[in-house]
């Protein structure tokens, strides 16, 4: 039986408070001064009225639509091609031997564990020496090359859980491989396929130091918003990070909602 210590109950709910406090304080600070601006009056510092105008000034900053709609498009193909790549790699890895196997996953995941700066670099190399300038298409493959491994990781595992009883199950009832594959292995994978498509758009939507090495003249969002803080905090950019913010925690959820949904499947 589990006898119960108060005070060190206690201490760790303050420790973790205290956690939360630190990591989520500067979040919300930011959210609330996108709303409520800080002005010194008579020497004092105060928050001016609630105002949406830094929300109306984003609208209107043409350079920060189109950096967000470059990252638009790059996240989501980068993460329906990270999807496709990564499938392939899990079956391969469930199939293979597993010297052949261990080998392919390495190398899926040795982009993703290198300093982004080593990445990003080795990536720059690459693309001069195939002659591919640098732009849209070469954003889209770094992006490719980074967030596989996180893709293939949720779909492999996934994949193991199912085993291999659904498999035999269906190719014993005359179902070919393809028909195995379209109506058996991926309906029950749908959560984790999701979820991976998902957390590698966040990612994907995020990324800045690889994308700084190969985006050559085109600007995706957090290129933008870093370019934008070097010149001094301006109120458009407290209501830029507020939104990201919001679309952050909107794909957390739907990420936490889809992994709960897998489990009780």
């Amino acid at each position: 039986m589990r006898h119960k210590a108060p005070l060190i109950d206690a201490l760790l709910g303050l420790i973790a408070g205290v956690g939360l406090v630190a990591l989520y304080a500067p979040l919300l600070a930011t959210a609330a001064i996108s709303f409520f601006q800080v002005v010194r009056v008579r020497g004092a510092l105060g928050f001016a009225p609630f105002s949406l105008d830094p929300y109306a000034a984003l609208l209107a900053n043409g350079e920060i639509l189109a950096a967000l709609a470059t990252s638009l498009v790059v996240a989501a193909v980068a993460s329906i091609a990270a999807l496709g790549l990564a499938l392939m790699f899990a079956f391969y890895f469930v199939s293979a031997r597993r010297g052949l196997g261990l080998a392919m996953q390495t190398m899926v995941f040795l982009p993703f564990l290198l300093p982004p700066i080593i990445t990003g670099l080795s990536l720059l190399i690459a693309f001069r020496e195939i002659d591919l300038g640098r732009g849209l298409v070469t954003i889209i493959i770094a992006h490719i090359v980074f967030i596989v491994p996180v893709v293939y990781r949720t779909v492999l595992v996934r994949l193991q859980l199912l085993g291999s009883s659904l498999t035999e199950a269906s190719l014993d009832l005359g179902a070919s491989r393809v028909q195995t594959l379209r109506y058996v292995i991926l309906p029950q994978m749908r959560p984790a396929l999701i979820s991976g498509v998902l957390l590698a758009f966040a990612i994907s939507f995020d990324e800045t130091l690889i994308t700084l090495f190969v985006a050559g003249s085109q600007t995706t969002l957090p290129i933008r918003l870093w370019a934008m803080m070097r010149v001094g905090f301006v109120p458009e950019i407290n209501a830029l990070a507020t939104l990201i913010l919001l679309f952050t925690a909107v794909i957390t959820f739907a990420i936490g909602m889809l992994q709960r949904a897998g489990e009780r499947a």
